[in-house]
């Protein structure tokens, strides 16, 4: 694909970051209307779509995924893990900093930007599994784990005094979140055989069908409602989130042997912008949060030249 083709392909998307952006800069959205559509999005919006994606899919194009599954796990949760470990020993952040720093750096805004990017690229129906796959491995596995070590690093401080009870609630508040346990659920039933009807599909696709606008347009209320604090730690997360944590990706896929279309998706899906949902844990911990906030609109400025550049490279 020509950079020519790659820019009439993403002058779209960040078209409507922009109109989302000037909505939040000039106040016509707050933080609370921003929580709203995030909101949309995240419990309503891109469930349904990829319930509707997974359950459309046959069981044996399914079971072909669990390649990148494992690479996606081992790519994301590896990466979180491996900053946790230098943010620690060799930047001696206390362990939520730590947790909260590596959780950034790591994830991505997939939510929002996945269905948009990839689906012009390949196709809706081509990256609805590997969106939901990836919703699984963020929010069933990085957000539960991230949150869990920082939970155990303000027990540390005497900050958390009941560290067994908090645990077993972030993990069961993991699961249950719609971009966790819908897409498990529609999983587990496509591999029983289930294929969704076209009432259920057509029903679904009501809210579905907004995933897309919606999406990058609450990106953009996010970043223009932000104050952004240009300190060091808050370049640092962004340069790991779109330059290191792809170049890491493509390690994973090419030690797991997965296929040229695969590789790209999991390359692209951890490439996006830093997540606006890191950033709130950030805040929840008290931990960070005007760097992760920062790093979350520095992120997103530099993705406007690193996401055309990935796809001129790999396309």
């Amino acid at each position: 694909m020509n950079i020519g083709n790659i820019f009439l392909t993403l002058i779209p998307i960040f078209f409507t970051i922009i109109i989302g952006y000037l909505g939040g800069y000039f106040k016509i959205f707050n933080s609370e209307s921003s929580k709203g559509l995030n909101t949309l999005v995240t419990k309503f919006a891109l469930p349904a779509h990829l319930f509707i994606g997974i359950t459309t899919t046959s069981k044996q194009t399914l079971i072909n995924q669990w390649s990148f599954f494992l690479t996606m796990t081992i790519g994301v949760i590896g990466f979180y893990i491996i900053l946790l470990i230098v943010a620690r020993l060799m930047f001696k952040y206390d362990l939520t900093a730590a947790s909260m720093f590596s959780l950034n750096a790591t994830q991505p805004a997939f939510a929002f930007m996945g269905i948009s990017v990839l689906g012009s690229l390949f196709g809706a129906q081509e990256i609805a599994i590997p969106i939901a796959i990836t919703g699984i491995v963020v929010n069933a596995l990085l957000d539960p784990l991230a949150t869990i070590v920082g939970t155990v690093g303000q027990s540390r401080l005497g900050k958390s005094k009941d560290e067994k009870t908090n645990i077993l609630g972030i993990v069961l508040h993991g699961l249950s979140e719609p971009l966790a346990c819908i897409p498990l659920l529609a999983v587990v039933l496509t591999l029983l055989g289930f294929q969704a009807p076209d009432i259920i599909k057509n029903a679904l696709d009501q809210i579905g069908s907004v995933t897309s606008g919606v999406a990058l347009f609450a990106v953009g209320v996010t970043v223009g409602i932000r104050k952004i604090s240009l300190r060091p730690i808050a370049f640092g997360i962004s340069i790991l989130k779109v330059v290191a944590i792809p170049l890491y990706m493509i390690l994973v896929a090419h030690l797991i042997g997965l296929d040229h279309a695969d590789t790209i998706k999991a390359i692209l899906l951890v490439s996006f912008p830093g997540s606006a949902v890191a950033a709130m844990i950030s805040t929840r911990f008290d931990s960070l949060s005007t760097e992760t906030a920062s790093s979350f609109v520095i992120s997103t400025i530099l993705s406007l030249i690193t996401l055309p550049l990935y796809i001129s490279l790999l396309m």
